[in-house]
């Protein structure tokens, strides 16, 4: 099990690098959005002049609620850190025999170690389903049957 549980904890760390790795590209370009929308100069043309301010503001936005959500996924696979599973939920990390899925934040479909996994938000329609079930148990998923082989 001590072997499960430090490829999860690295698993985790991998997870929160490409979190701040979305953080950090969001604030760049937040921060390149509202340099562009600072530095534009006013001509007669006044129209166009309000007019790239105003998607300056509207990208530097966009930018911002992306900063924020990214910055949620972070503090929530906090949560994370130090859970246990026998039983599918948030924290799990749950072997399916041909996929695997780490129920911790909505990064999507991975490359970790050389196996592809699906992290899933604890929101997910799929890691809803997984919920309160072991190992040994099945769930229907787009018509498919998936057996839980291991959760850890």
């Amino acid at each position: 099990m001590q072997t499960n549980k430090a490829y999860k904890q690295r698993l985790l760390q991998y997870c929160k690098t490409l979190i701040q790795e979305r953080i950090d590209t969001a604030q760049a370009a937040m921060d390149n959005a509202q340099q562009a929308s600072n530095s534009e100069e006013k001509s007669s043309a006044g129209d166009k002049y309000e007019t790239a301010r105003a998607m300056g503001h509207i990208e530097k936005d966009m930018h911002a609620k992306q900063l924020e959500a990214n910055k949620i996924e972070l503090a929530a696979l906090s949560i994370v850190e130090n859970s246990n599973n026998e039983t599918a939920g948030t924290g799990a990390f749950i072997d399916c025999g041909q996929q695997l899925f780490f129920i911790a934040a909505g990064l999507g479909k991975i490359k970790f170690k050389g196996k592809t996994i699906f992290v899933l938000s604890p929101k997910a329609p799929l890691a809803k389903l997984f919920f309160s079930k072991k190992k040994g148990d099945k769930i229907i998923f787009n018509s498919t049957e998936i057996i839980i082989a291991d959760i850890f």
